[in-house]
């Protein structure tokens, strides 16, 4: 089995920083796309960012310029840096992952339980 856990989540104050760690374990022979994704109260959850196994990343118009997300691929981490926090970025964030157990499976995507991060003064 694969096991996906998120750290870091907490209370921060509007212009903060806030940092989230994900940590994969378990069965994993590779590791292709990780990335976050949050769901704030009444909304539906969205992308905010990813980072392919080569390092390529893509994020959300409302996080451009303000979040970094990274990978440790030796460590089957990643991290989301998260600065100039606004209210609206208020919400369960969750980080997911594509994973190839063994070689020749196909990757399958496995999630994380989230973690809450609330901006507010």
């Amino acid at each position: 089995q694969v096991h996906l856990e998120e750290s870091g989540g907490g209370l921060v104050q509007p212009g903060g920083s806030l940092s989230l760690s994900c940590a994969a374990s378990g069965s994993i022979f590779s590791i292709n796309a990780m990335g976050w994704y949050r769901q704030g109260p009444g909304k539906q959850r969205e992308l905010v960012a990813v980072i392919e196994g080569n390092g390529r990343t893509n994020y959300a118009d409302s996080v451009k310029g303000r979040f970094t997300i990274s990978r440790d691929n030796a460590k089957n981490t990643v991290s989301l840096q998260m600065s100039s926090l606004k209210p609206e970025d208020t919400a369960v964030y969750c980080c997911n992952a594509g994973v190839r157990r063994h070689l020749g499976d196909a990757y399958e995507v496995y999630w994380g339980q989230g973690t809450q991060v609330t901006v507010s003064s």
